[in-house]
């Protein structure tokens, strides 16, 4: 997926690890590295402008962040003295650089308490302070801050008065348009004509470029691969010897010169104002005053030299994942001659981050490695002897990248790479089993951790599109998309067992199995999903075979499609009610070869439906770009793809419409902070339910968290009701340890989706 639901947050150590291959050298066990297999890096090593989870992980490294988290995802809120979380029956201890108390105020405004530990030094000897924290929080609210943090959308008090009347002079020139220059003092003429020339003749091919990189970062092309096999992934036939600019036209071509179509379906992350700011400079990134402006963020209080607080509007319950930033060197990002807390300066001045994005290859931090260099593919470090929870036993560690899957899983069995994580297919598995004899995944020469994907995969409904009357949430178009639903959820398990086997999981409701907040199988008024009738009655029995559960869910399906004003002869369906049909679309993005876990699923629901009168057209696309396009357009009835997950399983953004300001386009709403609202994903199900907004905003609003999973469970409950996604399957990732070379006694105990083998870096030995 191009696209995917995943905020990234600054507080979480990056767990995943991704491919490679390498080289190592043994010089007695003192001195030979550790190698951890990687895809290829973009060499954006920062903790405030790193874009992949490859880089992401290399400033990991080096960094510390505010706050920590337990195994299961919470927030370690003692972590100087330590806090005891038990997981699978064992106690663990858990430690963090700060404390936090959080107070609710009888004004409704939340104060976040922050003490932090007066022993800790970055890796350079500088003794970490409050004012380090200040300095990064400032970083990433600054006005021309364009990272992948969203620290500046959290209500903490004055960040709109901070953050208006500034913006970067690129964002000011495109927003003037490329229609002419006229004469202002926050940009010059040549300025504009320089914008402008690079926007309109340079950008395209940069975003071309910025789509190849993405495809060789994510392992979908090698990293010597050319433009057109890259382009290839994307959809596009180019001659082998295209360029990037060759890629662009091809795009420009396929949208019929509609440049802004173009980037909104194409693009891999950037718009063509954003790559040219970037490509530009400083000159372009720099603020410029545009109206007036706060001094500082009034919620961000210093209260001593390890302590501060930070108040916001109102009770946030997803802050705390935001406020956890990583503690950035102010002295090396930065300048402390500019650092004056009373006198409104935070180390660099307002509106320019040249500083720090000067720094974007080379991190410094507390974290438990110093960062040697980056060369020829390998990110060497050295171990932080003055690391705050000891120093650590291994003291080199390089991450290498590699080109394949193969490359990974070759580099363990024959001693280049001692750890990394390949694609956890059908064929690694065996192969892995194969390199330990016949002993399993886990034997004499490999050791494998499996963990859930933090995500899942799900089959999509447009309610816009599938309905009864031109009324999406009327009970006749719930149960018309129930009958489709019962159908689909009957074929779940044995599509995921012929795609994954053991390595996924059926999930019942449209969560993650990752969250806290995810129902269990034992908790009171758990349901298998669209596993009922028209009527409430259970569907199935334990002792149905296979085939008897499709002849019931058939039979299931035609109480609904019934109830929703179809009329049903015989056993068919013979006729319509108003604004709904007899044929649908359902499109897959299966590579046109069927390459897909719901493929099974859905070809055998459209042959079951087919026997009753459905027909559903099951359209296998090549390009999954095709798919997002149409979802943007409204021009698809039904779908499947997979949601990116967060620690904290907030239903903003996916379900969320705000239904008093609901205008039907795409989920045009209100933010209820202020300002448009574009209703983040649900423009996709057109969800529009009074109390299912309020219940997203009950839940955002405690910190209770047994409240907030009652309220969501209430809240999927009625996800399930509209019928506008079905739960599919939760997937496994795995790592993958040299048995053979890494002490695994010493790697991190019971890894889990939250708390991965890097977690505890500092107790990682070879043996």
């Amino acid at each position: 997926m191009k696209r995917t639901l995943a905020l990234i947050l600054s507080l979480v150590m990056c767990l995943g690890l991704f491919a490679g291959c390498g080289d190592k050298t043994n010089q007695g066990k003192e001195n030979t590295p550790l190698v951890v297999g990687y895809a290829p890096f973009n060499e954006k090593f920062s903790p405030f402008f790193s874009e992949t989870a490859y880089d992401q992980d290399v400033y990991a490294m080096t960094q510390i962040s505010l706050l920590s988290n337990d195994r299961q995802g919470a927030i370690i809120m003692n972590g100087i003295e330590g806090e005891t979380v038990s997981y699978n029956g064992t106690d663990y201890t858990y430690y963090g650089p700060a404390d936090c108390e959080i107070v609710e105020n009888a004004d409704g405004t939340v104060d976040y308490n922050f003490t932090l530990r007066e022993d800790i030094t970055f890796s350079d000897g500088e003794k970490l302070t409050i004012d380090d924290v200040i300095f990064s929080m400032y970083v990433l609210c600054d006005p021309t801050y364009d990272g992948n943090s969203t620290l500046y959308a959290v209500p903490i008090q004055g960040m709109s008065e901070y953050r208006s009347g500034m913006s970067s002079r690129g964002s000011v020139i495109y927003a003037a348009g490329p229609d002419g220059y006229t004469a202002t003092d926050l940009y010059t003429e040549e300025q504009y004509n320089a914008f402008w020339d690079y926007y309109n003749n340079q950008a395209g091919a940069a975003l071309a470029q910025e789509i190849v990189d993405y495809c060789k970062s994510n392992g979908y092309n090698a990293a010597t691969d050319s433009v057109a096999a890259c382009a290839a992934n994307w959809g596009y036939t180019l001659a082998e010897d295209a360029t990037v600019e060759d890629f662009w036209q091809a795009i420009l071509d396929k949208f019929g010169g509609d440049v802004d179509e173009a980037v909104s379906v194409e693009s891999a992350g950037s718009t063509l104002d954003m790559l040219t700011i970037a490509a530009l400079g400083a000159d372009y990134q720099a603020g410029v005053q545009t109206g007036e402006s706060a001094a500082n963020i009034s919620g961000i209080k210093k209260t001593g030299d390890y302590s501060m607080t930070v108040t916001l509007d109102k009770v946030d319950a997803t802050a705390i994942y935001q406020l956890g930033v990583s503690i950035a060197p102010m002295h090396y990002y930065g300048d402390k001659a500019l650092y004056d807390y009373d006198n409104n300066s935070f180390g660099f001045p307002k509106g320019d981050l040249s500083s720090v994005r000067a720094k974007t290859t080379q991190p410094v931090g507390a974290g438990a490695y110093k960062f040697i260099k980056y060369e020829d593919g390998v990110v060497y470090f050295e171990a932080n002897e003055t690391y705050y929870k000891g120093a650590p036993k291994t003291k080199y560690i390089n991450f290498q990248q590699c080109m394949s899957d193969d490359d990974k899983l070759n580099g363990v069995v024959t001693g280049t790479i001692d750890i990394t994580d390949p694609s956890f297919s059908k064929d690694t598995v065996d192969a892995i089993t194969k390199a330990n004899g016949g002993e399993g995944t886990t034997g004499k020469t490999i050791t494998t951790n499996t963990v859930d994907n933090l995500g899942y995969g799900y089959l999509g409904m447009s309610s816009a599109r599938v309905n009864v009357g031109g009324d999406p949430g009327s009970e006749a178009s719930k149960d018309l998309r129930k009958a489709f639903a019962t159908v689909f959820s009957v074929y779940r398990n044995v599509a995921v067992e012929s795609y994954y086997g053991e390595r996924a999981a059926v999930i019942n409701y449209p969560i993650s199995n990752t969250s806290w907040a995810a129902p269990q199988a034992t908790d009171d008024g758990y349901k298998v999903a669209f596993s009922v009738d028209k009527d409430g009655n259970d569907i199935y029995t334990s002792d149905m075979t296979a085939e008897q559960r499709y002849e019931a869910a058939l039979n299931a399906a035609l109480g609904f499609f019934e109830a929703a004003g179809y009329t049903v002869t015989d056993g068919k369906l013979t006729a319509a009610p108003e604004g709904a049909k007899l044929e649908y679309e359902l499109q897959i993005p299966a590579d046109g070869t069927g390459n897909h876990p719901s493929f099974m699923m859905v070809s055998e629901a459209s042959k079951a439906l087919e026997t009753i009168g459905m027909k559903l057209i099951v359209t296998d696309l090549t390009n999954s770009s095709e798919l997002w396009a149409s979802l943007d357009a409204r021009q698809v009835d039904m779908w499947c793809a997979a949601w990116g997950a967060t620690i904290d399983p907030d239903m903003y953004q996916i379900y969320y419409s705000d239904v008093a300001n609901f205008s039907g386009d795409k989920g045009v709403g209100t933010n209820p902070y202020g300002g448009p609202h574009q209703g983040g994903s649900n423009y996709m199900y057109c969800i529009a339910d009074a109390d299912l907004d309020t219940m997203i905003m009950q839940a955002r609003e405690s910190l209770d968290q047994s409240y907030r999973k009652t309220m969501y469970k209430a809240c999927l409950d009625t996800v399930v009701d509209w019928a506008v996604e079905v739960p599919v399957y939760q997937r496994q990732n795995a790592i993958i340890f040299s048995t053979e070379r890494v002490n695994m006694e010493t790697v991190t105990p019971d890894i889990t989706t939250f708390y991965g083998w890097m977690s505890e870096i500092e107790n990682t030995e070879l043996k």
